[in-house]
C-alpha cells in the first residue's frame, strides 16, 4: 500500500482554491498520512517532476493559505490526450507516482480537470496501478455537474453583486446617464451573471441581465434598453461574457481558442456597447475581469469553509478506499438554516459536463427570477477576517510567484 499523497491545482484560480489545499494538508497531517506533495503547475508540472513536499507546512502557513487567492502551487491548462494517443505520457505519470510512493492523486479543478482525473483513474484501473484518484471541485462558473454548487462560486458571486451594486449607485449620480454594460465571466453557464440580481435585492442593481443559456437578440435587447432608459434616463446591463446570437456565435471580441478548444472570452461588453451606439445610445463598457476570481478581500465565509471541508472530505474518502470520484456538495436545511453535506460522485458523470442555469429562472426581457435568490444568498454569507500588512491583506507567499 503506497503511503504518500499528491495534490495539484488546475484551471482558473478562485478566491478559495487554496482553502481546499489547506483542507487536504491539514487533514493529512491530522490523520498522520505519510508525506504530502504538491504538484507545481498541475499535471504539467507533475510531468516535469516538479513536486514540493508540504507535509510539514506550519499551522500558521496553512491558515494563511486558506485566506489567499490565486493558485499558490501554480496552475495549468494542459489537455491530457487519450491513452492510445499518448501512452508514454501515462507511463511517465505512473513512474513518477511510483517513485514518490503516491497512493492518491487529488486534483483540484473544474470540468476539464475532472476529465484529466477521469483519464488517469481509468488508466490506473486498467493497469492495476495501486493509486487512487479523487477530484476536488473548483470553479467560479458554478457549472460542475453532480454538485449543488462549486467552491469558488460564492465568493465570486459576492464580489460581482458588490461591484454591480456600487456601479449602480455610481451611475445613479446624475439626472441623465448612459447605458452601462458590465461584462461578467461565464462562457457557457450564466450563474455568475445571474448572481448580479443580488444587488437589486440590496436596493440598486442591474436593470437587465443576459445569460448564455438564451440566444441574445440585439434588436429585442435594444428595445428593452430603450424602455428602461425612457423611465430612468439611464440603464445598467449585466451580460455574461459567453452570450451568443441566435446563430450560436459568441459576441466576444476575441475568437482565439485555448488548449481545450474553448473560445477565449473577452470584449463582449465593448461589442454590445458598440451595437447600442450604432442605434443611437450613449454607452459605457465595463469588464470586471480577474477580480471576479481573486478578490479575497470579499471572500465568503461559507465559500471558504466549504472549500476547506471539500479538501478534508477528499482525504477522508481516500482513507475509505474511494477512487475515480469527485467530492460533491449536497444542500440541506436544519431548522430552516442552510447546511452542506459532502459525498463522492463518479468522475465520468462530471468530466466535460456543463450545469446550466435552469430555464425557469430566466425570464423574458432581460429579467432573472427572484426565485434564484434563496439558492445564491446562503453561499455568499459571512466575512473572513484578514491579517493586514501596510494596509492591505497579508497572504501566503509561495516562491513560485517570484
Amino acid at each position: 500500500m503506497r503511503k504518500n499523497i499528491l495534490y495539484a491545482q488546475s484551471g482558473g484560480p478562485t478566491a478559495v482554491i487554496n482553502a481546499s489545499a489547506g483542507g487536504v494538508i491539514s487533514e493529512a497531517q491530522k490523520l498522520g498520512i505519510g508525506r504530502v506533495f504538491a504538484g507545481i503547475n498541475g499535471i504539467e508540472g507533475i510531468l516535469n517532476e516538479n513536486l514540493r513536499d508540504v507535509t510539514q507546512l506550519s499551522q500558521e502557513d496553512v491558515r494563511l493559505l486558506q485566506h489567499t487567492p490565486g493558485a499558490a502551487f501554480g496552475s495549468c491548462r494542459y489537455k491530457l490526450a487519450e491513452f492510445d494517443k499518448a501512452p508514454d505520457v501515462y507511463r511517465k505519470i505512473s513512474e513518477i507516482f511510483q517513485k514518490y510512493d503516491i497512493g492518491c492523486f487529488f486534483y483540484n479543478g473544474g470540468n476539464d480537470s475532472m476529465d484529466t482525473c477521469c483519464k488517469i483513474a481509468r488508466y490506473f484501473a486498467e493497469t492495476n496501478t495501486p493509486c487512487q484518484v479523487i477530484g476536488i471541485p473548483k470553479t467560479i462558473d458554478n457549472d460542475l455537474a453532480e454538485t449543488d454548487h462549486c467552491p469558488g462560486f460564492g465568493s465570486a458571486a459576492k464580489y460581482i453583486a458588490t461591484a454591480i451594486h456600487e456601479i449602480a449607485l455610481d451611475t445613479a449620480s446624475y439626472p441623465k446617464g448612459k447605458v452601462t454594460v458590465v461584462e461578467i465571466m461565464g462562457r457557457d453557464a450564466g450563474w455568475l451573471a445571474a448572481s448580479s440580481i443580488v444587488a437589486n435585492h440590496c436596493g440598486a442593481g442591474p436593470d437587465l441581465i443576459y445569460l448564455p443559456e438564451k440566444p441574445f437578440d440585439i434588436d429585442a435587447f435594444a428595445e428593452d434598453v430603450k424602455k428602461v432608459y425612457g423611465k430612468k434616463h439611464r440603464c445598467l446591463v449585466a451580460v455574461a461574457e459567453g452570450i451568443k446570437d441566435e446563430q450560436g456565435n459568441y459576441l466576444t471580441v476575441y475568437q482565439g481558442k485555448d488548449t481545450f478548444n474553448h473560445v477565449q472570452m473577452g470584449g463582449t461588453a465593448y461589442r454590445v456597447a458598440k451595437l447600442l451606439e450604432e442605434r443611437g445610445f450613449k454607452t459605457r463598457a465595463v469588464e470586471l475581469n480577474l477580480p471576479q476570481r481573486c478578490a479575497a478581500h470579499l471572500m465568503s465565509r461559507t465559500d471558504r469553509n466549504e472549500a476547506i471541508k471539500s479538501g478534508k472530505e477528499a482525504v477522508r474518502q481516500f482513507t475509505k478506499g474511494a477512487t475515480n470520484c469527485m467530492i460533491a456538495i449536497k444542500r440541506t436545511y436544519v431548522n430552516g438554516k442552510y447546511r452542506a453535506k459532502y459525498f463522492a460522485v463518479p468522475l465520468e458523470n462530471v468530466a466535460n459536463a456543463v450545469k446550466h442555469v435552469p430555464s425557469r429562472y430566466i425570464l423574458p426581457h432581460g429579467q432573472i427570477s427572484s426565485d434564484l435568490l434563496p439558492y445564491i444568498l446562503p453561499l455568499m454569507e459571512g466575512t473572513v477576517p484578514q491579517r493586514y500588512s501596510n494596509g492591505i491583506p497579508h497572504y501566503f507567499k509561495s516562491d513560485i510567484t517570484d
